[in-house]
């Protein structure tokens, strides 16, 4: 765009003047993850007094969330798409949670059945065209920028310029331009402990050489990761890109060489871990991040070779059900995600060589020290569930691998008390046998 500075410069303000482009009643969308911008946010905030009823909708964050605090009730209403801890309450009491497939959210922000008014978005430098990247995240923030009748960026040194669909040029589509730098939110190394150890092992049985893997973020995940030091030629087509992958990438475990298609290249629709991760993904043509209706497509990664999902789960009954965003009482805990896109795509696998697995210690305890098993008779009283019993193939927990896949109920009812843990596997065959007339041993 020829002369871009000029009108880059015309559009330059402060955040507290930037954020006066909100109005009350507008639905707002922030960016998604480490991507939000938090002086925005902050200065969003700051003005709430001017501000009645404005709709705040995003997915997972990592800032404090001050726009749920009870105190901005008429300012402020929470309609997340993903709980975190800081807009659990706000959503659970007086705000809202929608709830889709997560690769359906760019079409649903097309069609307008999810309003865009106010996208607030974090940017790389401009390069010398006047390109920006959004860096840490293409999902649903792409087609925000694009459905967002007003656009406003925080141009930050810090965010890397990450190749893909996240890249555009900023003045076609930016209203306000605010410049400030500051790191992005970094998430530590996760604790592998010999519980995550053991899920590792047995997940990693599961992976094949030439296999094109989605991961997630965690201690789960980072043990799977630390199994794979022997593995050859691995792929990534995963909703996150985190620390785990980017060391088998330095490793040359991942080479991406065997993909089906986006060949040599790691592809994730956002970016989650430590400052090296967001330097790793700075100007890296072996990095492409794109929108979630891309990546997260059941069609796209049913066409993946070898694909395997890896998933968690707060609990799973004996049909298999398993429930990963609720906990019992109606309580949303996180959000539905991109679990059942990828759960599903590996099970439709064109090369019959998918597979989903949900992964998950056998065991919970709580605040005041009690034990639950994971695996129960029946989920949770008005617990939702998240994959329905024909989808689940493959639960890990320390205990084993179930491999419920075309099993009948008292096949997966027994595979399913063989990896739970052993306090909780007499009550369990107890309810096997109430529940489906089957004994475990006959």
């Amino acid at each position: 765009m020829k002369n871009w500075k000029e009108l880059y410069d015309s559009k330059k303000m402060t955040s507290d003047e930037a954020v006066q482009l909100i109005k009350s009643n507008d639905k707002v969308v922030f960016q998604h993850d480490v991507g939000e911008p938090a002086e925005l946010v902050r200065a969003m905030v700051r003005n709430a007094k001017n501000y009645k009823n404005v709709e705040i909708s995003h997915m997972f964050s990592l800032g404090p969330g001050d726009y749920c605090k009870e105190e901005y009730k008429e300012n402020f209403h929470p309609n997340m798409w993903f709980i975190s801890g800081q807009t659990r309450k706000a959503c659970n009491d007086w705000g809202d949670y929608t709830t889709f497939f997560f690769h359906e959210l760019p079409e649903l922000m097309r069609q307008g059945r999810v309003q865009v008014d106010v996208v607030l978005i974090q940017v790389s430098k401009p390069d010398k065209l006047g390109y920006v990247s959004t860096g840490v995240s293409g999902d649903y923030t792409v087609q925000a920028i694009k459905s967002a009748k007003t656009v406003i960026a925080q141009v930050n040194e810090h965010v890397p310029f990450s190749y893909g669909d996240v890249v555009f040029p900023l003045m076609e589509y930016a209203d306000a331009i605010v410049e400030y730098d500051e790191y992005l939110p970094t998430i530590p190394a996760s604790k592998i402990g010999p519980v995550e150890e053991e899920i590792g092992k047995y997940c990693a049985s599961l992976i094949e050489d030439g296999a094109t893997l989605q991961l997630g973020i965690g201690s789960i995940p980072d043990a799977v990761c630390a199994q794979l030091k022997n593995k050859k030629h691995l792929g990534l087509h995963s909703e996150m890109l985190g620390d785990g992958a980017m060391q088998l990438y330095y490793e040359g475990v991942i080479d991406n060489t065997m993909k089906s298609f986006d060949k040599d290249v790691m592809v994730a629709n956002f970016v989650m871990g430590t400052q090296e991760l967001y330097e790793f993904c700075d100007h890296n043509h072996a990095v492409k991040i794109m929108p979630v209706d891309y990546v997260n497509d059941p069609t796209i990664i049913m066409n993946c070779s070898k694909m395997i999902a890896i998933n968690g789960a707060l609990g799973c009954d004996l049909y298999g059900q398993v429930a990963s965003d609720t906990l019992g009482g109606d309580v949303q805990f996180s959000g539905v995600g991109g679990q059942v896109d990828f759960i599903r795509g590996a099970a439709m696998a064109r090369d019959g060589l998918g597979k989903g697995i949900i992964a998950m210690p056998s065991m919970a305890v709580k605040k005041d020290g009690t034990k639950i098993s994971k695996i129960t008779p029946h989920l949770a009283d008005k617990q939702v569930v998240t994959d329905s019993r024909n989808d689940t193939e493959f639960v890990v927990t320390e205990y084993g691998i179930a491999d419920l896949w075309g099993k009948s109920n008292k096949e997966r009812a027994k595979a399913l008390i063989d990896i739970a843990h052993p306090d909780f596997r007499p009550e369990l065959k107890e309810a096997m046998k109430e529940i489906f007339h089957h004994s475990y041993d006959e």
